[in-house]
């Protein structure tokens, strides 16, 4: 069984799921303030990043206590147990798996022992380097067994968080210094020990962080919607290559790279919420300005522009404002699909996009039907919908896309299907029209949805569009969420005991709700 919004897969529904995000991460330093509370509603925030599991770490100043489960923010937290999570220090972690399974011990944050106290770490995105750190891992500390690794965390994270604590003889931030220039992908992290919070991101920054002002401290989140919702200001992004870390003394910054942006333009066509700004521009105004281009670029002769709820809104919005053919909701989304484990019978299994969307037959009756999506990944939620919609009285359905093609997998943390599987990699738009059973189908340009983000180009990563990765990709033997999976790498191996194993000892897949205590810091 898998959990969130990848529990369901009837035929015709998941099948086709659309591209999923990657994580949320959310980091806290407050004295005086209930950092765990405010954790949980920055996760609450950015459950839309993962669905998957969810976790929060907080400190004291003298030890860290970590509670984590699978399921949603709010599934895994109650009143009780964010009161069991006291400190002035706080990071949480909402996940979707791009490297290790859907499994308990895969939850984050992780833990590793330090030279001097714990680290807690959470992170959004995905290492490209996986095989080559772990390489590196073994030979700095070939007689160490290397704690959430030796007990079935099969992650990037676990594997960067061993790298982090291995090094006794110097502090967290030098490690971390010393270790994350040899760190390649997409990473923004967001750590602690018993006195500090750390937040860093990827040379590229390939995907969002920002930093945020509280009355009584600081807040580092995935995306400006976060800060929003615990009344945090946004002060600034966390910069690419960069590596802040917050304590008693305020705010200080290290460069450990130097900036080559290349921010994932998916974040504004579908991961982020609408309420979100990257990089100085609003998601909602991009994905509006999408939808006008696409006006402009594949007009239609039609009566409704409606919208794929709720990915497709703010583009129906724009063409609609473009075209001036009126805008409507034509089809209605059941906002709790996915929340719950109850598999489906094959009665309901068989009625397939219906569990997630409904019809309204009085708007749609008689009309002809602009409708806007952000994608088509394998093509059979489109069919569907578009047998669906002419079943429920459409004259004509006309399919418009608010992006190009998707026709290359992402290594940098989003899940596409492989390249075999996206419909777009082996089919024209023709073809892509008669399997969907559309009248007209257009997917926005290139050209097009750049310029929708206001950002250079060449600042930008559209490799699931284009093929052009810019961070370079190792061979396919050490790409891929199970790389971590099929062969117990040597650094993952039963060897000495150490400290840091009893940090984990508890760590085991059954446990309803697992809390990790950490030792007192040194």
């Amino acid at each position: 069984m898998t959990y969130g919004d990848r529990m369901l897969d009837p035929d015709g529904l998941e099948a086709d799921h659309a591209p999923k995000d990657e994580c949320g991460v959310f980091g806290v330093w407050a004295p005086g303030e209930e950092v765990a509370k405010l954790t949980y509603y920055g996760l609450f925030a950015l459950q839309h990043r993962g669905t998957e599991s969810a976790g929060i770490a907080t400190s004291d100043g003298h030890q860290i206590m970590v509670y984590k489960d699978m399921g949603l923010v709010s599934q895994v937290f109650d009143e009780s147990s964010l009161n069991t999570l006291v400190g002035h220090i706080a990071v949480g972690h909402n996940r979707y798996s791009t490297t290790g399974r859907s499994t308990w011990a895969n939850a984050q944050p992780t833990l590793g022992r330090t030279a001097k106290g714990t680290v807690a770490l959470g992170h959004n995105g995905n290492l490209t380097n996986t095989a080559e750190l772990v390489r590196l891992l073994h030979r700095l500390h070939p007689d160490q067994r290397f704690g959430e690794l030796s007990h079935g965390n099969t992650t990037d994270t676990a594997v960067l968080t061993a790298l982090f604590s291995g090094d006794a003889d110097h502090t967290l931030e030098a490690t971390a210094m010393e270790i994350l220039p040899q760190v390649r992908g997409a990473f923004c992290l967001v750590f602690m020990d018993e006195h500090t919070l750390y937040a860093a991101r990827d040379p590229q920054g390939v995907r969002p962080l920002v930093l945020g002002r509280l009355e009584r401290g600081w807040v580092v989140a995935s995306e400006t919607a976060a800060l929003d919702i615990v009344g945090a200001s946004f002060v600034r992004e966390v910069e690419p290559g960069e590596l802040i870390a917050i304590d008693e003394d305020g705010v200080r910054s290290q460069r450990f790279a130097e900036t080559h942006r290349a921010g994932c333009v998916f974040e504004y066509v579908y991961l982020a919420r609408p309420d979100t700004t990257i990089h100085g521009r609003s998601v909602n105004a991009s994905r509006i300005e999408m939808g006008r281009a696409l006006a402009r670029e594949y007009p239609v002769d039609a009566d409704l522009v409606i919208p794929t709820p709720e990915s497709g809104t703010p583009a129906a919005i724009g063409y609609s404002q473009e075209s001036g053919i009126p805008y409507g909701q034509g089809l209605v989304k059941n906002a709790y699909v996915g929340r719950t484990f109850i598999q489906p019978s094959q009665t309901i299994r068989q009625q397939g996009i219906r569990l997630k969307l409904n019809p309204l037959r009085e708007v749609i009756r008689g009309r002809r039907l602009v409708v806007i999506d952000d994608s088509i990944v394998r093509g059979n939620t489109q069919r569907a919908l578009v047998a669906m919609l002419r079943e429920a009285g459409a004259a004509e359905v006309h399919v418009r896309i608010s992006a190009p093609p998707i026709t290359w997998p992402c290594f940098y943390g989003i899940d596409f299907a492989s390249r075999a599987e996206l419909i777009a990699s082996g089919a024209t738009v023709e073809e892509i029209r008669r399997m969907i059973g559309a009248d007209t189908l257009g997917y926005l340009s290139l050209e097009g949805m750049i310029t929708a983000t206001e950002q250079p180009e060449g600042e930008l990563c559209a490799a699931c569009f284009t093929g052009r990765y810019p961070i370079p990709l190792p061979t396919s033997d050490e790409l891929g969420k199970d790389l971590l999976e099929h062969e117990a790498p040597a650094a993952c191996q039963a060897g000495p005991d150490t400290e840091l194993d009893g940090l984990a000892a508890g760590a085991r897949p059954g446990i309803t709700h697992g809390r990790l205590s950490a030792a007192e810091g040194r």
